[in-house]
């Protein structure tokens, strides 16, 4: 009497690891979306960066000139590094290695900060030469630079926004890692890899207008 004789649903008959994915694969869809509109949203600054180019290029060059290329080219080099680690840290948290996803993902983090050290030495080099738009701008009777550098400090302002961020959640995903949370698990891992990488594409982009296209055009 207690044999069950009615067949089963779809839902009985799903396994149940088959739920379990389902956040981690909405949380990647989530993600991809967010990176969508932000690539729209930084598409619109790369467009203001073509259009003074186009229009001022004379002052656009000379402006891009006084740019410190040299701490560019390091900030890429250690943001390379940093997209490198996590990278190695997602392969890591796949095979159960927790040690070495926590170490990846704060040496991951700590490259981040590098980086925001860096660039904030290049910001305070800028203000000093008065490179600042605003009253005291020294390039102000060249057409264009000050255009350049309104939109240089704004692209690479909110790059910096944006990993800040990327800083957060590495720390966390870090701490959650040591601290064998289950939120923490390689899956979410990985979405959160695509937005570290994310960030990093979007300043492989800046740095060549930034720091070389213009500076030997």
């Amino acid at each position: 009497m207690t044999a069950r004789t009615a067949p089963l649903t779809d839902l009985e008959r799903t396994p149940r690891h088959a739920d379990a994915e389902l956040p981690a694969e909405t949380d990647e869809l989530g993600m991809w979306v967010f990176i969508a509109t932000e690539v729209l949203f930084f598409g619109g600054l790369f467009f203001a960066y073509l259009y003074g180019r186009t229009h001022w290029p004379d002052g656009w060059a000379l402006a891009a000139r006084h740019t410190d290329v040299v701490l560019g080219t390091l900030n890429t080099a250690v943001l390379l590094t940093s997209s490198f680690a996590v990278a190695l840290a997602v392969a890591a948290s796949e095979h159960d290695r927790r040690a070495w996803v926590a170490r990846l993902l704060w040496a991951t983090a700590a490259l981040g900060v590098a980086f925001l050290v860096i660039k904030g030495i290049e910001y305070r080099n800028d203000w000093h030469e008065g490179l600042v738009p605003g009253a005291h701008f020294s390039l102000a009777a060249i057409p264009g630079a000050e255009l350049f550098f309104v939109v240089y400090f704004l692209t690479t302002g909110l790059h910096a926004v944006h990993l800040t961020i990327g800083i957060a959640l590495m720390s966390a995903f870090a701490a959650g890692t040591e601290h064998r949370s289950g939120w923490a698990h390689p899956p979410r891992l990985q979405t959160a890899a695509l937005y570290w990488h994310f960030v990093d594409v979007v300043w492989i982009f800046l740095y060549p207008l930034i720091y070389l296209v213009v500076r030997h055009s």
